[in-house]
């Protein structure tokens, strides 16, 4: 049970996906149940606590990754895209108000 514990709590994905109050608890509780002397405990909970964050870090970026595949498949204008044309728009009005005024 413990080794399942473990593995559940240093695993990226499972890991990513709880919050991290959960993660510390959970690490006290198997700290507790396997019988860890405090230094074990405290490097354990900081292990947990760095491998949520790697975790949480790399599912972020995943995830964007994924949102930005989708939006290309959409074919949806990015942010970027909307800015060049509203300074092309902004271009093209100036000009045109120029030649108005000659």
């Amino acid at each position: 049970m413990l080794d399942y514990i473990k593995k559940s709590l240093l695993t990226g994905v499972g890991l990513a996906l709880r919050s991290k109050s959960e993660i510390e608890e959970l690490a006290k509780e198997f700290a507790e149940q396997s019988k860890m002397d405090q230094t074990e405990a405290k490097q354990f909970l900081d292990e947990c606590q760095q491998k949520y964050e790697n975790a949480k870090s790399g599912l972020d970026k995943k995830m964007e990754t994924i949102v930005e595949k989708i939006l290309k498949k959409l074919d949806l204008p990015t942010r970027s895209d909307i800015k060049a044309l509203n300074q092309r728009i902004d271009s093209l009005t100036e000009q045109l108000s120029k030649q108005k005024n000659k």
